[in-house]
């Protein structure tokens, strides 16, 4: 791991599990980087995810993803990859184990008195797995998902659509859960321009981070309503700086919803509230995460 110029207090650090369904698109990519930069987080672990039908083998495209990210930035032998379920769960009351699923348990156990956070860049599936395999995880650990739709009525959303019945395992469990819906996440706006200034110049990461956006750009350019040609948005990366600042006066408890079939939410059945996020800051999180990129290009320079 690199030396930063500033040291980060051991009381502060908090343990992490990212869960990502890394070969969906083109933006997890960012938030790996960020996670795996940010020297407040002890890395637990990275677990691949499935992203529904848009590939037969999605978990594996994502486990895959992973390792190339880590050979990218050569932390192969510092983080471990786990395999995420293969597909959905079937229902509300049957898990899917995994070894990811068996990451969450472990981690959750262990007697650490830092804090456990597991972020979802995809669907919750491996979170629910992991509760109906193991209850008492829930009061051990905060889940971060990157998902669902506008609040009040909710709406289609592709995470949530990717598994439903996990969404609903986890929305009426006890597990604190922070909820970044569509519109929250799609705040992280960045142009083609600004990501070939701040992100592609930062040797071999930046130059990967950014080719890779830019291809599946063109491979999706014969889309009706997105990509929109000359932006993205970089979504799952508030899972990351939200761990750094939790944004405390820019998010509503709120009564966890029921999520119907068609994606709308229907109240008045957990019992429990959430944390569901109305703003994040984009300036805040793509800074740090511009900062962190070239403190690690400087560093592998100092370092060849």
């Amino acid at each position: 791991m690199m030396n930063f110029p500033y040291e980060v207090p051991e009381s502060k650090k908090i343990r992490l599990i990212v869960n990502t369904d890394a070969c969906n698109e083109a933006d997890d990519q960012y938030a790996i980087a960020h996670a795996l930069l940010t020297p407040r987080f002890r890395i637990a672990g990275l677990i691949g995810a499935h992203f529904g039908t848009r590939s037969a083998t999605s978990m594996e495209d994502s486990y895959a993803e992973i390792q190339k990210m880590l050979k990218i930035m050569q932390m192969e032998q510092q983080v471990g990859v786990y395999k995420g379920a293969e597909a959905a769960l079937p229902d509300e009351v049957t898990a899917l184990p995994s070894q990811g699923s068996e990451l969450i348990i472990r981690e959750a156990m262990k007697d650490d008195p830092a804090p456990l956070f597991v972020i979802f860049l995809g669907p919750l599936t491996d979170m629910a797995s992991a509760y109906l395999q193991e209850p008492q995880i829930a009061g051990r650990l905060t889940a971060v998902w990157i998902g669902g739709g506008v609040y009040p009525e909710g709406s289609d959303e592709f995470n949530l659509g990717n598994d439903i019945a996990a969404a609903n395992v986890v929305f009426r469990s006890p597990i604190p859960l922070w909820q970044v819906p569509k519109n929250v996440y799609s705040m992280i706006r960045v142009s083609l321009a600004e990501l070939a200034v701040k992100v592609m110049p930062h040797g071999e990461l930046g130059a990967y981070l950014f080719q890779q956006l830019v291809e599946f750009n063109m491979k999706w350019g014969d889309k009706p309503s997105w990509p929109k040609g000359e932006i993205w948005m970089l979504g799952d990366s508030p899972a990351v700086s939200l761990l750094l600042d939790d944004h405390a006066f820019e998010y509503d408890l709120r009564e966890a919803p029921y999520i119907l079939p068609n994606m709308r939410y229907e109240f008045g059945h957990s019992g429990r509230d959430i944390r569901v996020y109305r703003y994040v800051d984009a300036r805040f999180t793509l800074e740090d995460l511009y900062a962190k990129l070239e403190l690690f290009h400087r560093y592998n320079k100092l370092n060849a």
